[in-house]
């Protein structure tokens, strides 16, 4: 059985052991939920401050998080929709390409597991 070995973090460079907190899936959590309150005070504050607006529709309060929102969520349904006819089966192009070549075994690292 294979077991996990255990990082040395004198290993790892700075930038990585820095971020080893994220590790933690309730350290991501916290990101998201401050995200989620992030905008939520945004939305709200967009309630009681006055803009300048070039069309009468930005006067509505809260236009631009509903309007991105609307928007982003557009873009998905779009992709998946383009995806229906754009999408390729993997050997697509295998029949015909050129470059396609066996990795040399050299380069390959083998690692056995002892049960």
């Amino acid at each position: 059985m294979a077991t996990k070995k255990k990082e040395n973090l004198e290993d790892l460079p700075v930038l990585g052991r820095k971020l080893l907190w994220l590790d933690n899936m309730k350290n991501v959590n916290r990101i998201v939920y401050g995200l989620y309150f992030t905008c939520f005070v945004l939305f709200i504050a967009d309630f009681f401050y006055k803009k300048k607006t070039y069309l009468d529709l930005e006067d509505v309060p809260g236009f631009y998080a509903i309007y991105g929102f609307v928007m982003c969520a557009a873009l998905v349904v779009c992709a998946r929709g383009m995806r229906l006819f754009l999408m390729r089966d993997e050997t697509y192009y295998a029949p015909k390409d050129v470059e396609s070549e066996e990795h040399p075994e050299a380069d390959l690292s083998k690692e056995t597991i002892d049960d």
